[in-house]
């Protein structure tokens, strides 16, 4: 399986979109600082995943929601009570 995930900096309250197979392994890393993308905004919590047979349709919903506004919105909108609680 691979993974499209978000997470939200518990220092800023900036989410942070990525992908990756392992899921768990990669949310450790955020959480020890060993990404460069979001060691300055740690901690880290997971609060959204969608998972996928395809690397290539994990990829491409990873580019849609970094690149495209409206789909992040949307997405926003879907989980609204799960960014206020984390």
């Amino acid at each position: 399986m691979f993974y499209v995930y978000v997470l939200k900096s518990k220092k800023d309250g900036k989410l942070y979109i990525g992908s990756t197979k392992d899921l768990k392994k990669r949310h450790e890393e955020h959480q020890k600082g060993k990404s460069f993308s979001t060691k300055y905004r740690l901690p880290v919590k997971l609060v959204y995943y969608e998972a996928f047979y395809s690397e290539k349709d994990a990829r491409a919903r990873e580019v849609k929601l970094k690149h495209f506004g409206g789909a992040i919105r949307h997405l926003k909108d879907r989980i609204s009570n799960s960014l206020l609680q984390a």
